[in-house]
């Protein structure tokens, strides 16, 4: 007996096997990665593991869907099976997402990044009229925790996100030049500062993963691996204890200076010349979830309590 069903007047070959989503899931990331060992890695398992069962996978549906060789490239039908399981795996993850936000009581799961979240949440939570649950990481960590439908919405400091993500802009962060009154002193004049004039030598940033470093080498014009720039601490907090100590200079992001300066009482800043460095800071969320009437207030009081932290 043939394994195929009709539909009108067209016959139908069933597969051998049904999909399932964790073959979606493993074939989506060979399909990003072009490499069955980043992609194994990216899924946590064995290469080994990866390559059985996109094989299964490609055994069920009877279609081949990558050309094997020194190079990883999909077929046609590889490219199209790619773009529909990015499309069922997102639907997966709201689903679990709704699921998990009914089963706490319309709790939310929402991600920041470590040099904004000291700043913006102790005026944020008490206000907001929603149940959070906060993860504090760095970007890299809560875009896959996104992605995975681990978080409901992140706020980070990006100029760019996914294009299968919404974007919210909340609000611009100007970069100040934080030392001790000496140091800043032996700059002379400050009135035409800019980051380029900087001794790299004399320069203290966040352990690399931080994006707040990496948005600071990039007005400097200097990259991660200038043997000089030294990149140890691990919070803003320390960075200004550090300057304040007259250890040398570090990038404040205007958001932190009311508290590291209340904390570090022999920090200064001085501003930059215009147009100042800046981030922007954004609230990013999967589309369906962004179209969910709690983004939009989330982002509301997030620019509200940033606004508050900003004035003079």
């Amino acid at each position: 007996m043939e394994n195929r069903i009709y539909l009108g007047n067209r016959s139908v070959y069933l597969i051998e096997m049904p999909l399932t989503l964790r073959q979606l899931t493993y074939f989506l990331a060979l399909a990003e990665e072009r490499h069955f060992g980043n992609a194994a890695a990216r899924v946590h398992v064995t290469q080994p593991a990866l390559s059985m069962q996109i094989r299964e996978m490609e055994d069920g549906l009877g279609l081949p869907l990558i050309e094997r060789g020194r190079d990883i490239r999909l077929t046609p039908a590889g490219r199209e099976v790619a773009r529909r399981a990015a499309r069922v795996l997102a639907d997966v993850a709201e689903i679990e997402s709704m699921a998990r936000r009914q089963a706490l009581g319309g709790r939310l799961n929402i991600g920041i990044i470590p040099t904004v979240a000291p700043y913006l949440l102790p005026d944020l939570l008490p206000r907001l009229p929603l149940e959070l649950r906060v993860r504090e990481a760095q970007t890299d960590q809560l875009m896959a925790a996104l992605m995975d439908g681990t978080l409901d919405a992140a706020v980070i400091a990006s100029p760019s996100v996914r294009t299968d993500l919404v974007r919210e802009p909340l609000f611009r962060d100007r970069f100040l030049l934080a030392g001790n009154a000496a140091r800043l002193a032996s700059l002379g004049s400050v009135e035409a500062l800019r980051p380029v004039a900087l001794d790299p030598d004399h320069l203290l940033l966040l352990d690399e993963g931080h994006c707040l470093a990496d948005q600071a080498l990039e007005v400097c014009g200097l990259e991660r691996r200038h043997s000089q720039v030294d990149l140890g601490a691990s919070s803003l907090s320390t960075l200004a204890g550090l300057v304040g100590q007259g250890m040398g200079f570090t990038f404040m992001p205007e958001i932190a200076v009311r508290t590291e300066c209340a904390a570090h009482s022999t920090m200064r800043l001085a501003r930059f010349t215009e147009p100042q460095p800046s981030r922007e800071v954004v609230l990013i969320g999967r589309r369906s979830t962004a179209s969910e009437p709690w983004f939009a207030t989330l982002a509301g009081a997030l620019r509200r309590s940033a606004r508050q932290r900003l004035e003079p």
